[in-house]
Formats: C-alpha cells, sequence, structure tokens
C-alpha cells in the first residue's frame, strides 16, 4: 500500500473534524429538541424563503429523499408550511419555525465558533476560511 498524500492526509482529516463537529453539534442542539440537519434546513430556509424543495436540497447537505422525510416531519411539527404554486411547492418558516431557529441560532453559532476560536487566531481563520473556501468552490466547478 502506498503512502498517503498530503492531499488525502487533508481531505481524511476534514472528514474526521465534520464528523466530530456533527456528533458534538447533534449533542448540544438537543437542548433546542434539533439536529445539526434541521438546523441547517431551518436556517436555509429562513434565508431564501420562499424556497422550492429543489433549490433547498441544493444548499443542504440532506439526500432528496432525506429532505422530503425532514420536511414532512417539521411541516408536522408546524415548523414550515408547504405552499403550491401551479406545479411548484414553495416552503417556509411558520412563526413557530422562527421561533425555534431564532432560540437555537446565537447559541448554535456560539459553539460552532469555539472550535476555531480556541485554538485558531483570528488571522489563522482568516487564512483556513479562505483556503477551505477555494478548495470548495473548485469542488464545485469539477462537479458541473
Amino acid at each position: 500500500m502506498k503512502k498517503n498524500t498530503l492531499g488525502s492526509l487533508i481531505w481524511l482529516r476534514m472528514m474526521r473534524f465534520t464528523h466530530e463537529s456533527n456528533n458534538l453539534s447533534n449533542e448540544y442542539l438537543k437542548q433546542f429538541d434539533l439536529t445539526t440537519a434541521q438546523f441547517d434546513v431551518l436556517l436555509q430556509i429562513s434565508i431564501f424563503e420562499p424556497i422550492t424543495q429543489s433549490e433547498l436540497a441544493e444548499k443542504v447537505t440532506v439526500t432528496q429523499g432525506g429532505i422530503s422525510r425532514m420536511l414532512t416531519r417539521l411541516e408536522q411539527e408546524q415548523l414550515i408550511t408547504r405552499h403550491q404554486d401551479w406545479k411548484t411547492k414553495f416552503i417556509s418558516l411558520t412563526p413557530k419555525g422562527n421561533e425555534k431557529l431564532n432560540n437555537a441560532f446565537e447559541a448554535q453559532l456560539a459553539f460552532q465558533s469555539s472550535f476555531f476560536d480556541e485554538t485558531l487566531t483570528k488571522e489563522e481563520q482568516k487564512i483556513l476560511y479562505k483556503l477551505i473556501s477555494r478548495a470548495q468552490k473548485n469542488s464545485e466547478h469539477r462537479s458541473k
């Protein structure tokens, strides 16, 4: 077996960090009765509402089938509404969904930021953000 390349080691480290961060966030968000995926979906809806299901699926890390099931649950919990305009369904937050997101938002931001604030200087965070953004844009370009 060949040795890993630096690029593959970076990718593995990012995957491990993302996995552990999501596990910790899921545990943290339990106090708000949310998962990280639900938090992300509610946040994206709040930013882009009204948004279609296919547009939402492109913006979050949930599969098309997973997003459909999640939206059904969020609708049953009265956190979102779906309304049809001819052939297109649009999704919006309800006042209850907006309140749930607002209750969790600042705390989740602080929690996520703490992973970096505790270990990296502001300058290092800016550099990391710039580098990760460049890698992400390259991956998006490759998938088109």
